[in-house]
C-alpha cells in the first residue's frame, strides 16, 4: 500500500459508490452517509456496527470485546475502529435519518425580509426559511449534526469538547454546518442572504454552550448547572457567516440544567403558559424533558431516559429508517409488524420497541415485572428480530424515568395526574408512537383523547420567535420567571418514584 492508493467502497443497501485513499478512517467515510456513532468513535458501543461483504478490515481488542467471535467471522465489524486498506462492500445498518420539520400554521405579526429558524438537535438539525411578512415556510433543509461523530449523547459530547481543548473545534464544525444550510435554503428559495435580518436557534444547554462556544465543563458533573444559560447574540462577523453585517442571530435562552431553549420553544408552540388548565409537554429522547404547569406557574426537568426510545442499545435497534420494524399489532394471536420502505426486516425503532412490549404484555409473552415467560431469552418478532431480556429492561428504565419525573413534578404541583387536562408528545418520536401502546407500558397514564403528538414544537417555537422580538432581544423573561428548574437528582424520592415506575401495568 503506497500513499497515494485509492479504493473504492460500495455500500449496501444504499448501492452508493465512494472513493477514498488509502488508510482514511472509515468513521469519517461513513459519517457522511448517515451511520451513526453512539460513543464518539471510541470503541465503546456496538452502535457503529457494518458488514464488510468483500475486502478487508481490520480486528482489535476493542471489537473483540464488543463482537462475538461469530459475528467477526460473518463480517461485523466496528466502522469506528477500521480504516481503508481494500476495496471493500460494506452493509450498513443504518440508513437515511427520518427527521422531523414543522408545517403548523400559526399567527403572527408580519414584519420585512426573510428568517431562519434552526432547531439543532444532538442527532439532526433542522432550518427553515420563512418570509416574515406572509410567514410561508420558503425552503427547508435537514441534517445529521456534524458533532455527532464525536459522541451521540450529550454526556459523549461534553466529555469530547472538554479533552484537549476540543470546544473551539465543535463550536467551528457546528457554525460551518449551519452557514451551509442556510446557503441551501437561499439557493433553493432563489433568494438572498442580504435578505435575511434574524436567525433563531433553539437547542438542549450542551447544543446551547457547544454552539456559543461556552465552557461546557460545569454540566460534566453534578449539580449539571452552567451559569450562562442566557440568551445569546451573535452578528455574521462574529460566526464567520455571510449573511447582512447588521443581522441578528439569537440563540434563545435555556431554563436550566439540561433543560435547553427548545424546551423554551416547546412552551411557546403549545401555549402552556397560557392556559388556565394544567398541561404537560413531554420531549421523549435519551434526555427526556418534562414540563407541567399552567399560566401561573410551570416546572420543568430533565430525566436521564436513556437512547431506548431512538432504538439505541437495543440488540437490533435502529433509527426509524428503511427495514426498522416501525409498528407491531396483534391479530388474534400472531404478530402483525410494519416494516420502514418495504424492505426485508433489519431492525427495531423506538417506535417498533414499545408496540412490541406492549404486544408481549397483552399475549402474556411478558410478564408485568419485565420478565419474558415460561423462562424463555428472546423472542423473535419476524425473522431475524428479535426482541431480547436485555431490550425490554432498557425500555423500563427509560419509561421508569419519564413517569418518575413526571410523578415528581406533578407532586411539586400539588396537583395529580386527573388534573392533567392536555399532554403534548413532542419531537419524533412522540410523533410517531401508538398512544395506545404507550398507554399499555405505563409510559402515559392519561386517556387516549387528552394526549396529542404535537411534531417538531422546537422548530415551530423558533418560528414564532421570529416575530417577537421583545426589548431584551428574545429573552422571554416574563416567561422564564415563571418556569422553575426542578432538579430530579436531588429530589429525595426520586430513586423510590423510579423504582416503582420500572413495572408494567
Amino acid at each position: 500500500m503506497t500513499e497515494d492508493e485509492t479504493y473504492r467502497i460500495l455500500l449496501r443497501p444504499t448501492e452508493v459508490e465512494l472513493t477514498a485513499p488509502a488508510g482514511a478512517a472509515l468513521r469519517d467515510l461513513l459519517f457522511e452517509q448517515g451511520v451513526e456513532f453512539p460513543c464518539g468513535g471510541r470503541g465503546r458501543c456496538r452502535g457503529c456496527r457494518v458488514r464488510v461483504h468483500a475486502g478487508t478490515a481490520e480486528i482489535n481488542d476493542a471489537q473483540r470485546e464488543r463482537l462475538s467471535d461469530e459475528e467477526l467471522k460473518d463480517g461485523w465489524r466496528l466502522a469506528c475502529q477500521c480504516s481503508l486498506v481494500d476495496n471493500m462492500v460494506v452493509e450498513l445498518r443504518q440508513w437515511d435519518a427520518a427527521i422531523l420539520a414543522d408545517d403548523s400554521p400559526f399567527a403572527f405579526e408580519p414584519r420585512p425580509g426573510l428568517g431562519v429558524a434552526v432547531d439543532l438537535g444532538t442527532t439532526t438539525l433542522v432550518a427553515q426559511l420563512v418570509n416574515l411578512t406572509t410567514g410561508r415556510v420558503l425552503a427547508v433543509r435537514t441534517a445529521l449534526n456534524a458533532q455527532a461523530r464525536f459522541g451521540a449523547d450529550v454526556m459523549s459530547r461534553v466529555e469530547y469538547a472538554n479533552c484537549d481543548g476540543h470546544l473551539p473545534d465543535l463550536a467551528q464544525l457546528i457554525r460551518r454546518q449551519i452557514a451551509s444550510l442556510i446557503d441551501q435554503l437561499v439557493f433553493s428559495a432563489k433568494a438572498t442572504r442580504t435578505e435575511i435580518p434574524d436567525v433563531v436557534l433553539v437547542g438542549n444547554t450542551v447544543m446551547h454552550h457547544l454552539f456559543c462556544g461556552i465552557d461546557v465543563e460545569p454540566l460534566s458533573h453534578y449539580p449539571f448547572e452552567s451559569p450562562q444559560i442566557g440568551l445569546k447574540i451573535f452578528r455574521p462577523g462574529d460566526l464567520g457567516w455571510g449573511l447582512d453585517p447588521e443581522a441578528t442571530i439569537r440563540f434563545l435562552p435555556c431554563l436550566g440544567g439540561f433543560v435547553g431553549s427548545d424546551v423554551l420553544a416547546g412552551v411557546l408552540a403549545t401555549g402552556l403558559g397560557e392556559s388556565e388548565e394544567i398541561g404537560a409537554l413531554v420531549d421523549l429522547g435519551t434526555n427526556g424533558e418534562i414540563v407541567v404547569g399552567n399560566s401561573s406557574v410551570l416546572l420543568c426537568a430533565s430525566t436521564a431516559a436513556g437512547p431506548a426510545f431512538e432504538g439505541a442499545r437495543i440488540t437490533m435497534g435502529m433509527r426509524a429508517a428503511t427495514g426498522a420494524i416501525s409498528q407491531v399489532t396483534v391479530e388474534g394471536q400472531h404478530l402483525v409488524c410494519h416494516v420502514l420502505g418495504n424492505a426485508p426486516p433489519k431492525g427495531l425503532c423506538g417506535s417498533g420497541l414499545v408496540d412490541a412490549v406492549a404486544a408481549g404484555l397483552d399475549l402474556e409473552v411478558i410478564q408485568p415485572s419485565g420478565r419474558f415467560a415460561n423462562g424463555r431469552k428472546e423472542w423473535t418478532l419476524v425473522p431475524p428480530v428479535v426482541l431480547t431480556q436485555g431490550d425490554i429492561r432498557e425500555l423500563q428504565l427509560a419509561k421508569g424515568a419519564i413517569s418518575a419525573g413526571f410523578r415528581i413534578l406533578l407532586d411539586r404541583l400539588g396537583a395529580g395526574i386527573g388534573d392533567v387536562k392536555k399532554l403534548y408528545l413532542a419531537g419524533a418520536f412522540g410523533n410517531y408512537i401508538s398512544r395506545s401502546s404507550a398507554r399499555r407500558i405505563g409510559l402515559i397514564d392519561l386517556p387516549i383523547e387528552q394526549v396529542s403528538p404535537a411534531g417538531n414544537t422546537s422548530l415551530l417555537g423558533a418560528k414564532l420567535a421570529l416575530f417577537s422580538i421583545d426589548g431584551e432581544g428574545g429573552s422571554y423573561t416574563p416567561l422564564r420567571q415563571k418556569i422553575e428548574h426542578v432538579a430530579l437528582k436531588a429530589d429525595a424520592k426520586f430513586q423510590e418514584v423510579f423504582v416503582d415506575g420500572l413495572a408494567f401495568p
